[in-house]
């Protein structure tokens, strides 16, 4: 049984491309998984009690009240992309909202800030929840950090570390030995205002996913997360809970550029300072989306070109690996249109006859695919499954290019037709662990 966490997006507003790396990862990570027999549940975990949800109730209440971004009282780390504004009128038309989970009627009032955060955060929510939909990603376990403290997890794991010994107070704050499991330095738990560093609901978080019986867990964010990797670990340790050290493992993604026309592209109309995830969808379709986001080595930075992912051409390598697809149904339909009816997965024909290198190579092609997808989950390392479909889409359109398939000669027909069916199998099983569909007409 594994837990993948991945998005956990704090709910301040649309998703942007950086979540939407994250969810095409983490996403196929879990496919693959699943496909080598795993039970896998896919978590998100909203940061629904830090400061940028302040930022944001602030926000929408300056807009409530008719401020806009550029008036002297406008909160200093307030949000100020268009999206503001709907949550704002939203508010103020007693609007109900449905999030995942829970149902929130605005009050309408603008100096009831509680109420404008309640209803802030769950209309964010469900916008998060409409953009994964779009991209076809969905989720097990909504978990809300907010439910750490209402239930007292967050307490009782401050009271641990501190009958461990592991905890002592400086200068007003309540401080970690950290640097006893390998930190390089001892990190702050409760600050001198008596608020909790984030990293301490992140322990208390992580002992709650290992109490659920979770003994493996992946955790993908970005690499902005790269430091609290050692301090969860580091916490973890000093809870003396029999948790293996180095766990959890964790994914980290590196960032993404878009560019169209060979230039960066910064801005959307909706969210103000970057692009969405519905941004990218809108311009370019789900399965270009989520393709060119698991394509390169998780740790490497990504480019996203619009153009190239918008072009019906062989660079393009979604659309030349849909195109092997929709060839190979194409050729089915002309069989039929002769009346020989072959089934998709229908072995005939004597198999020795395809002595062809193109087609020898083709062979060993498909029979590395069962060992490509046991090491793309172990490695944890999706990207591999992208290249490999390449690879075969172009072995096939060489050989289908080469060589007729329609002869005279049936018995080398029908076993030309039947490795064509194994490879129209193995891209369309790689397509789906990807989250793209497999078109049979193009």
């Amino acid at each position: 049984k594994v837990q993948v966490e991945f998005v956990s997006a704090n709910p301040t507003g649309p998703l942007h491309v950086g979540h939407g790396r994250g969810a095409a990862i983490g996403d196929c990570l879990c496919r693959l998984l699943e496909a080598n027999g795993y039970n896998v549940t896919r978590e998100f975990y909203y940061n629904d009690a830090g400061a940028q949800i302040n930022n944001l109730a602030l926000s929408v209440q300056s807009r409530v009240k008719g401020l806009t971004p550029e008036d002297e009282s406008w909160p200093e780390d307030g949000y100020r992309g268009d999206y503001i504004v709907d949550v704002a009128n939203a508010y103020l038309a007693g609007e109900t909202v449905v999030a995942d989970d829970r149902e929130v009627t605005a009050k309408a009032d603008p100096e009831d800030r509680d109420a404008i955060r309640e209803f802030a955060v769950a209309y964010l929510r469900r916008e998060q929840d409409l953009d994964l939909k779009a991209f076809g990603v969905q989720f097990d376990v909504y978990f809300l950090e907010s439910s750490l403290y209402e239930d007292g997890k967050v307490e009782a794991t401050v009271e641990r570390l501190k009958a461990n010994g592991y905890t002592y107070e400086q200068d007003g704050a309540m401080w970690l030995k950290t640097t006893e499991f390998g930190d390089d330095k001892d990190r702050v738990m409760r600050k001198k205002d008596g608020g909790y560093t984030y990293f301490l609901p992140d322990v208390a978080y992580h002992l709650d996913k290992w109490q659920r019986g979770f003994t493996t867990v992946i955790n993908e964010q970005g690499a902005d997360h790269h430091s609290t990797v050692t301090r969860v670990r580091a916490g973890l340790q000093a809870l003396k809970a029999d948790i293996p050290q180095g766990w959890p493992d964790y994914v980290l993604h590196q960032m993404v550029m878009v560019t169209r026309s060979g230039q960066e592209v910064k801005i959307s109309k909706r969210a103000g300072s970057y692009v969405t995830v519905r941004d990218l969808i809108d311009e370019v379709g789900r399965d270009a989306t989520r393709f060119f986001l698991a394509a390169r080595r998780v740790d490497s930075q990504l480019t996203f070109d619009i153009d190239l992912a918008r072009s019906q051409t062989n660079e393009n390598p979604v659309y030349y690996i849909q195109y092997a697809h929709a060839r190979i149904c194409s050729v089915l339909r002309k069989l039929a249109a002769e009346g020989v009816q072959r089934g998709m997965n229908e072995c005939v024909g004597d198999l020795s006859l395809l002595t062809l290198d193109e087609e020898k190579e083709l062979a060993n092609q498909l029979a590395k695919y069962p060992e490509l997808i046991a090491n793309s989950a172990a490695q944890r390392e999706p990207h591999h499954l992208t290249h490999y479909l390449r690879e075969l889409a172009g072995q096939f359109h060489t050989y289908y290019n080469a060589h007729k398939v329609l002869i005279e000669d049936t018995a080398l027909r029908d076993a030309r037709v039947s490795l064509y069916l194994a490879v129209r199998q193995v891209i369309a099983n790689g397509l789906d662990l990807l989250g793209v569909s497999a078109p049979e007409e193009m």
